[in-house]
């Protein structure tokens, strides 16, 4: 085995038995205790120890019967299934484990459930989401930057190896996002990622134990802490998931429970990374075996959640970490490529269980239709797939929002990229819930892909702010962050934060340690993010919009309460707007107050737009 964890006294107690027997025979346990009173009744254990498959259970506990148990193609796993009523008492569950005249005795927890307040309360439009990478962000605790037992430590010479940040580091710095008016925090994986150097798995996609927090960054209790010190502010955590794959050196890999538990890497290889074959009706068996089974790199492992314990499993984890943690919501990563009755399953079983959480699949796929296809009620599809998925991530909005700065403007290009892909919404069941973003960590920053325009990087963010959908804003695009490239092309956009290392020269986390222009575009960002927790009309408000004309795009948010003029001009020279063509809203108003300079406009007569700007007017 590489590496098997032994329950601690505190998880359980060894009876007396008839033989003698150690608390090693029961190696793994998950999930590590659970709950009463939970919104589901069933609860699955995974116990792993040499030749438990051989046991059999029992339990007296109050409220609690053993509804099923399971051996399975390994001898050393026990599958045990409980139902948990509602009387069921909390406190310490005797479980008895019998073979022949050999017994184990232990005590498995049933916690009593923390009030649900200011806990697991979804995310939705008047919510900006600030994404960050623990790993790059802030060190907060140089002492886990080297672990005992763990196979990589921190190593800041080479970017494609762990760089230190963690949990501590958030923790730190935590007024600097609320300050930016960020009101979500979005963190790419903290599960223990104990692969190898070579690999590099700071990323944290590539889990080798589900329920575990990486030493590295921190601990269980500190996660949950870090959630508790967030909502404190009025903020929420998204937390990152990954279904589809492991990493290979989950301890499971040494051992797998049954032959089916992942697919056999020599029969399909790797994924053909092609999304949009999962909704392809002429779609091949080839090819959608491919996508599905197929694994995402050799390092990771895919998993079929076709075998219902893996199901039963993987459901149960998303449960346990939203009731131990009190996240508020889950990004769930490539979202397309496992089993879909699986995905559609997991979102509606979730989202039963907490009704007022929401969740986004990673749907990076080739086309609108593609993507529209994976949101829940999805009309005009007859294949009769209902995948109860709420949000989105538009890689759409983010491929045309790139593309309009890049190109010379025409029927097609340009800022048309942008009118014609919101134009494309009626596909979508709730296009309001869509997570809109100019860059995220696996694409280059936004501000270096325009040529590092900085009209246009405000022009953009001014559209993000404005839109429709959920913005998402990656950790350093409100300093106009630009590549470094000192290793792989992932690595030139996924930084650490200059100020969050106890040795650098220098910190973006203060007004002093910023260069001028990181202090111009962090006022921009700030004014403007800040601006919108409050403008009702863009979370709530119908979008109006009008073709692109000589390089301009104007748009409306109304709401019965508000109403805002957003007018983009990507010339270099000045235009006059003639007002008639926007009467039908602008009638009822009389003058526009520009959110950033508090600067007022006549709206009864042409509009002088000045040239690369993005003007916002709230309308009086």
């Amino acid at each position: 085995m590489k590496k098997l964890f032994s329950l601690t006294l505190a998880l359980f107690l060894l009876a007396p038995v008839l033989q003698a027997q150690t608390p090693e025979e029961i190696q793994v346990i998950d999930p590590p205790f659970w709950w009463t009173e939970m919104p589901v009744n069933e609860l699955q254990l995974q116990l792993y120890g040499d030749n438990l498959g051989l046991y059999r259970a029992s339990t007296d506990h109050p409220g609690v019967k053993i509804t099923k148990q399971l051996a399975v193609d390994s001898p050393n796993y026990l599958f045990l299934y409980f139902d948990i009523s509602d009387e069921a008492e909390a406190g310490e569950m005797e479980i008895v484990l019998i073979h022949h005249n050999k017994e184990i005795v232990f005590n498995y927890e049933l916690k009593t459930r923390e009030s649900m307040k200011g806990r697991n309360n979804g995310f939705d439009p008047s919510d900006v989401i600030y994404l960050m990478m623990p790993d790059r962000f802030a060190n907060g605790d140089p002492s886990n930057d080297t672990v005992e037992g763990m196979i990589e430590s921190a190593d800041r010479s080479d970017p494609r190896r762990r760089q230190g940040g963690d949990i501590q580091g958030v923790m730190d710095h935590l007024d600097y996002i609320e300050d930016l008016g960020m009101t979500a925090i979005w963190f790419t994986p903290m599960f223990e990622n104990d692969m190898s150097v070579e690999y590099g798995a700071y990323h944290g996609y590539a889990a080798t134990d589900l329920y575990k927090v990486d030493r590295r960054f921190g601990s269980n209790e500190l996660y949950k802490e870090l959630v508790s010190k967030v909502q404190e502010r009025n903020m929420k955590v998204i937390m990152d998931m990954i279904h589809n794959h492991i990493g290979d050196n989950h301890w499971w890999m040494d051992d797998l429970p049954t032959n089916d538990w992942v697919f056999d890497y020599e029969e399909v290889g790797q994924t053909n990374y092609r999304g949009v074959t999962a909704s392809d009706p002429y779609a091949s068996k080839y090819d959608s075996v491919k996508l599905t089974s197929g694994w995402f790199v050799p390092e990771m492992p895919d998993l079929n959640q076709n075998n219902e314990l893996l199901a039963d499993y993987l459901i149960q984890n998303t449960l346990w970490w939203i009731e131990y943690s009190g996240v508020d919501g889950i990004r769930m990563d490539t979202y397309v490529y496992p089993d879909k009755d699986y995905m559609a399953r997991w979102a509606k079983e979730v989202l039963e269980a907490y009704p007022d959480f929401n969740i986004v699949g990673e749907s990076w796929v080739e086309n609108v239709p593609a993507e529209a296809y994976w949101q829940y009620d999805k009309a005009g599809v007859d294949d009769g797939y209902q995948s109860h998925l709420p949000s989105l991530t538009d890689f759409q909005f983010a491929f045309a929002a790139r593309d309009a700065f890049n190109e010379e403007f025409g029927w097609t290009t340009g800022l048309s990229q942008l009118y014609y892909v919101l134009s494309q919404d009626f596909l979508y069941s709730d296009p309001m819930g869509n997570i809109i973003f100019l860059d995220n960590h696996d694409m280059s920053r936004y501000f270096e892909h325009i040529g590092k325009d900085e009209d246009y990087f405000k022009m953009a963010y001014a559209f993000l702010m404005t839109t429709r959908g959920i913005p998402q804003v990656y950790y350093g695009t409100e300093l106009m962050m630009e590549h470094e490239y000192r290793g792989g092309d992932d690595e030139a956009w996924r930084q650490t934060m200059p100020g969050g290392w106890p040795d650098d020269d220098r910190s973006v986390f203060t007004e002093e340690g910023r260069t001028d222009k990181e202090n111009e575009i962090m006022e921009y960002v700030t004014k403007l993010t800040q601006w919108r927790k409050n403008a009702i009309a863009t979370h709530e408000g119908k979008l109006v919009h009008f073709i692109p004309e000589n390089n301009t795009y104007v748009y409306f948010r109304v709401h019965e309460d508000q109403t805002i003029m957003v007018a983009m001009n990507a010339n270099e020279e000045a235009v006059s707007l003639d007002r008639n063509r926007f009467a039908e809203i602008l009638d009822d108003f009389e003058i526009g107050i520009d959110v950033i300079s508090d600067e007022q406009i006549d709206v009864s007569d042409d509009i002088e737009v000045p040239g690369k700007i993005a003007v916002i007017w709230e309308l009086k």
